[in-house]
């Protein structure tokens, strides 16, 4: 039995425009121990599902069908205060993203901490303000620092105490929505190896949403790509990256560049994910794709399991399997 396992979960969004289908029918699993990164284009329905898997929706989101099941328990069954007394930051919790908007620029950051410590624990303020100086220090920031506000701090240094403060109550699960947004390149580097170096210490599990396949790549076992509300392509990440299976995959791919080859173009993927209020009918994909059919346009593709785990949801799976770069066919739009 996975450690963590979704399947079939399905949430939209009720608006006034109709039902925004963020979340329909995704399906994943964990070990424990192990990381899995999330990735596609912003409107795809990461972060609704991230919010999603803990319960954290705002009044218009629905939870529609599917389940949530950690160690065999389900999680969408459970009552919600005791969702929130035994699941929700003590075994599973999330680092948001933009450290800019998670904490409170009125309080100092270790009563910050100290807070959701108290909040899910049944310890005494002294127990936690010493715990909140060992996750200061564990995340490379001096415990002299407690008492200062968050204004104090450069950005990475407010990401390391939102890693310290989803660290607080000792979770099994981490989900990182987007760590290190808005940092620069070289401060990101440093907030990342420190989510690694804590993920190995601690035998964290972990769920990573980026827009960046070279972090999946460096640091999660397992990918899912996600497009449209939908999971198209999953699998380790080494089998994803060296033969995607799936067109949206290919050209993701594709479009990162690659320091170490020669010189070329950078293909972008035309047009964008659709919207979900109407999506398309059959393949999601199907407006964008350059091998889209008759019949893609009209039958959805079920995601199917291949050899070694991989799974993709895809009418023409075969094309791409033989090695095909459809993506070099096309034409360069300016």
């Amino acid at each position: 039995m996975p450690f963590f396992e979704v399947r079939d979960l399905t949430m939209y969004y009720q608006t006034l425009r109709g039902q925004v289908k963020a979340v329909d029918g995704v399906s994943f699993s964990l070990e424990k121990g192990k990381a899995l990164g999330i990735a596609g284009e912003s409107g795809c329905g990461k972060s609704s599902m991230a919010l999603t898997l803990l319960r954290l929706l705002p009044n218009n989101g629905r939870i529609l069908a599917g389940s949530i099941a950690m160690d065999g328990m389900s999680l969408l069954d459970m009552p919600e205060e005791t969702f929130r007394k035994t699941i929700r930051w003590k075994r599973i919790s999330m680092i948001f993203q933009g450290a800019m908007n998670a904490l409170n620029p009125v309080h100092r950051i270790g009563n910050q901490i100290v807070e959701a410590i108290l909040t899910h624990e049944d310890v005494s303020r002294e127990e936690a303000v010493k715990r909140t100086h060992d996750l200061l220090n564990m995340v490379g920031i001096s415990p002299k620092r407690f008492g200062d506000y968050p204004h104090e701090f450069s950005g990475g240094m407010k990401q390391r105490v939102v890693i310290a403060m989803a660290l607080a109550c000792n979770p099994d699960l981490v989900i990182a929505d987007e760590p290190t947004t808005a940092l620069d390149v070289i401060v990101q580097a440093q907030v990342l190896k420190a989510i690694e170096d804590l993920r190995s210490r601690l035998q964290l599990s972990m769920i990573l949403i980026t827009h960046d396949l070279s972090v999946i790549a460096q640091f999660c076992d397992d990918v899912a790509i996600m497009y449209a509300g939908k999971i198209v392509e999953r699998g380790s990440a080494g089998d994803v990256y060296s033969r995607p299976l799936h067109p949206y995959t290919a050209g993701l791919v594709r479009a990162f560049p690659n320091i170490a080859a020669g010189r070329s173009i950078i293909r972008s993927i035309p047009g964008s994910p659709p919207n979900l209020v109407d999506p398309p009918a059959g393949c999601r994909f199907h407006p964008r794709c350059p091998l889209a059919d008759d019949r893609c346009r009209a039958e959805e593709p079920v995601l199917t399991a291949r050899s070694g785990g991989h799974a993709v949801a895809c009418h023409k799976v075969d094309v791409l399997a033989g090695g095909r770069d459809i993506w070099q066919e096309q034409p360069q739009s300016a």
